[in-house]
């Protein structure tokens, strides 16, 4: 009988199962098991012919699983960087791109500062902060007096948006007293600030255009009595 159709004991069978738990860890998952150990294999090869053969061949597997990034620019560059990483950089073929190193990959980006320079007001955000910075180099006279009243206002607006109920215009006066470096104070000024009503009704008509278009409006179903509306039946049959 021939061996090939010999059948397998079970006991052997079960012996030779693979557990992930036990499995080598895929360096990038999304190519799959089979695919690396492909990559392992091309990698023992001795033969240098014989892994550039097998090393384009993988590549085109690798193309293969993504045809949605074929006219993505670069995109064999990509590939043949990728089967070095998954290589773990032993894989030793001609590339015709420059072969990645190790050093490079694991390269970290500096850590950007963040930007809020002032978190105990965040609710003001930058702008307010830059205009205030703008306000301080301007010369003493007519046009700076009506900046830092715009920017009172904005302020104000700002602090009404996050908090929703009302605030004193000495509350604003000492938060830019602050935020200015004791440079603009009108806490004893007698200047006055928009009316807490017209902002809050100016920030409720700015929400309300925020909302997407075609978003059905929930009808009330109460009278002005407030009794709830009777249930009318359309009659869709014309006299």
């Amino acid at each position: 009988m021939n061996s090939k159709y010999i059948k397998e004991n079970a006991n052997d069978v079960v012996h030779h199962l693979e557990y992930n738990s036990e499995r080598k860890h895929l360096i990038i998952p999304e190519y799959g098991r089979h695919l690396q150990k492909l990559i392992d294999q091309a990698t023992d090869i001795p033969d240098r012919e014989e892994r550039n053969k097998i090393a384009k061949y993988i590549i085109q597997v690798m193309g293969s699983l993504n045809p949605h990034l074929r006219d993505v620019p670069d995109f064999q560059h990509k590939l043949w960087d990728q089967i070095f990483i998954m290589s773990d950089f032993r894989l030793d073929v001609d590339s015709p791109y420059p072969i990645p190193s190790r050093e490079v990959l694991q390269l970290r980006p500096d850590a950007l500062s963040y930007p809020q320079n002032f978190p105990k007001y965040r609710f003001y955000g930058n702008n307010i902060k830059y205009m205030i910075d703008v306000a301080n180099q301007w010369e003493e006279g007519e046009l700076k007096s009506a900046l830092v009243k715009v920017i009172a206002n904005h302020m104000k607006k700002s602090y009404l948006s996050w908090n929703k109920d009302t605030v004193k215009d000495d509350v604003i006066f000492e938060h830019l007293y602050e935020l200015s470096d004791g440079k603009i104070n009108l806490i004893q000024s007698s200047e006055e600030l928009l009316n807490t009503t017209d902002l809050m009704r100016t920030n409720k008509r700015m929400s309300n255009k925020i909302m997407p278009a075609g978003q059905p409006k929930i009808q009330n179903n109460k009278n002005k009595n407030g009794k709830a509306k009777p249930f009318q039946k359309k009659n869709n049959n014309p006299k």
